[in-house]
């Protein structure tokens, strides 16, 4: 496809951006009179730890989870591997090799945290009464719910014995440090990972009425023993977390600026929409395509050529049972958009490498992108109607597929207009 050579290069700016070796590099807590111990969950997980392990000087251990092959090599830190999105029994046996490494720690030990997207599925705990198919069942729920991802993070850390903050409170009297690779819209390091290590301020009772306010529809067994008071996570206040510190190292926003300055060093003047771009997936598509088309045939609101950037996480309400992700679907909605129009090509695609379930971080598509689908036997409006969209853009050969980056700094999309 025309110019996708510039959106893979802006893209791999992106993701250079959230290396976990720069990023970490200037953010290295001070070291302890005590033990160093690492602790760690999500898809960039097990390379933070490898990054950490080169540019810390002196004896360390600890234990991290990644997503299945998504390991990396480590000496002193173990590496475990589980299911996401869809928590399994190997996250559960890694939620408790994370709580068994912090517990019984002394007040001159240090916990170093490294948490990015991806970890509130690979550490599934199940709090008293609930098991992990009641779990399973909670995270089934909200990824078919549509509901934005801070509404799903609120809900699943007053169901859980790891996440809100517990894995902290469970190191005290350790000082904890938590190194943050953000994957959620502000960058609230709370949200990330459903904040195993980081507090918040969004209660039991604020759970249930996100619940209600985005009529999600959970197990019974989830929701009575969200109705008892020991659902609450701990509170920021708590004594426990007092002289823990938080850090975000790496973000949608400051990938953007590096794409930006990417596309500019090509010649290609480059605006950024938002970083924390949220919203049912084929509607933010629709208004991206209103734009591009704008600037296509009228020049606003900005001259083209130009490269639209934006970042954040959309969803997707489950219609169907196709195969895809958020951005493969957002792209087969833009393509219906700008079905015809020549002067528009752009990539979506997940800054971890991959989109939803499937192998492919996201895809390509411009304005002849419908009429070869069509001719490939697919049928895109239908496609998008049963969330196939992976489907739809492997018939014509337009997925991307960079594999595992690394590092997880939420979805990347860019609209070059020329």
């Amino acid at each position: 496809m025309k110019n996708a050579a510039i959106l893979t290069s802006l893209f791999d700016a992106a993701v250079e951006a959230a290396d976990p070796l720069a990023a970490l590099k200037a953010q290295l807590p001070r070291p302890p009179k005590g033990r160093t111990v690492v602790i760690g969950a999500g898809k960039g997980a097990a390379q933070l730890a490898q990054a950490f392990e080169t540019l810390w000087d002196g004896p360390l251990s600890g234990v991290v989870v990644t997503r299945y092959g998504y390991g990396a090599a480590c000496s002193g830190i173990e590496v475990l591997e589980a299911s996401h999105p869809v928590p399994d029994e190997a996250g559960v046996q890694a939620s408790q090799a994370l709580m068994r490494t912090v517990s019984g720690l002394g007040p001159d030990d240090l916990v170093v945290a490294l948490i990015c997207g991806g970890g509130s599925s690979l550490l599934p705990c199940p709090p008293d009464g609930l098991s992990l198919a009641d779990e399973q069942a909670l995270n089934q729920a909200l990824l078919a719910s549509g509901a934005p991802i801070s509404v799903m993070n609120a809900i699943r850390k007053h169901v859980s014995g790891i996440k809100g903050g517990r894995l902290a409170a469970l190191a005290h009297p350790a000082r904890v440090v938590s190194l943050v690779v953000s994957d959620v819209p502000g960058d609230d390091p709370a949200q990330v990972a459903s904040g195993p290590t980081v507090p918040d301020r969004v209660s039991r009772d604020d759970a249930l009425r996100l619940i209600t306010d985005h009529r999600i529809e959970l197990p019974g067994s989830v929701m009575a023993h969200l109705n008892t008071p020991s659902a609450a996570a701990p509170k920021p206040e708590d004594a426990r977390f007092s002289g823990n510190e938080v850090c975000v190292i790496a973000s949608a926003g400051l990938s953007l600026d590096a794409a930006a300055r990417a596309a500019e060093a090509q010649g290609v003047p480059a605006v950024i929409l938002s970083d924390a771009i949220e919203g049912e997936a084929r509607d933010v598509a629709r208004v991206h395509a209103a734009i591009a088309r704008e600037v296509a045939g009228k020049d606003r609101p900005f001259r083209k050529p130009v490269v639209i950037l934006s970042g954040g996480e959309t969803t997707v309400t489950l219609r169907g049972k196709g195969k895809g992700g958020r951005n493969t679907e957002f792209l087969l909605s833009l393509a219906q958009e700008i079905d015809g129009i020549d002067g528009i090509v752009a990539l979506a695609a997940d800054t971890d490498g991959i989109d939803g379930s499937e192998a492919n971080a996201g895809a390509f598509v411009d304005g002849t992108s419908c009429a070869r689908m069509r001719a490939a036997g697919r049928n895109p409006t239908a496609d998008l109607t049963g969330n196939n969209a992976f489907t739809a853009f492997e018939a014509v050969g337009d997925l991307f597929s960079p594999g595992p980056t690394g590092t997880n700094v939420n979805d990347f999309r860019a609209i070059l207009v020329t």
